[in-house]
């Protein structure tokens, strides 16, 4: 006789009302990180083509704002390819499915983070691994 186990759930497909909400919102921030990039590029020009003499404090304050656009930019940027992903999931009917374990992404998380690629669990692993 076999050692009773525990029976794996089923994993219950997501609705497709819920999906239509996700790709909705994934298009809104998708808009609104090109748009904040858009005015974050305008910054930057205006900061280089800055041209009336300056101080070292100016030069400084410059070097700051240069960078901090830079970062945020660049974050962006990661956050604008993750939504592109969580599209393309959504059209590839793989939209709420972890890229690791292949199980359901909670509905919860999903809402929190709309181009979460992976379950609870398997992005805690991954963040242990990396520390």
């Amino acid at each position: 006789m076999a050692a009773a186990g525990k029976k794996k759930k089923k994993e219950q497909p997501i609705d497709q009302d819920f999906i239509g909400k996700m790709e909705t919102a994934l298009l809104a921030l998708k808009t609104e990180i090109v748009d904040n990039l858009i005015t974050s590029n305008k910054d930057f020009k205006e900061i280089m083509d800055g041209e009336e003499p300056k101080d070292l404090a100016d030069i400084a304050s410059d070097d700051i704002d240069r960078k901090m656009i830079e970062a945020i930019g660049v974050q962006e940027l990661k956050r604008l390819k993750m939504i592109e992903s969580a599209i393309t999931r959504i059209k590839q009917d793989r939209y709420g499915s972890c890229i690791k374990c292949n199980k359901s992404i909670p509905q919860d998380r999903l809402i929190a983070i709309p181009y979460a690629l992976m379950c609870i669990e398997c992005k805690s692993e991954e963040e242990r691994r990396n520390r």
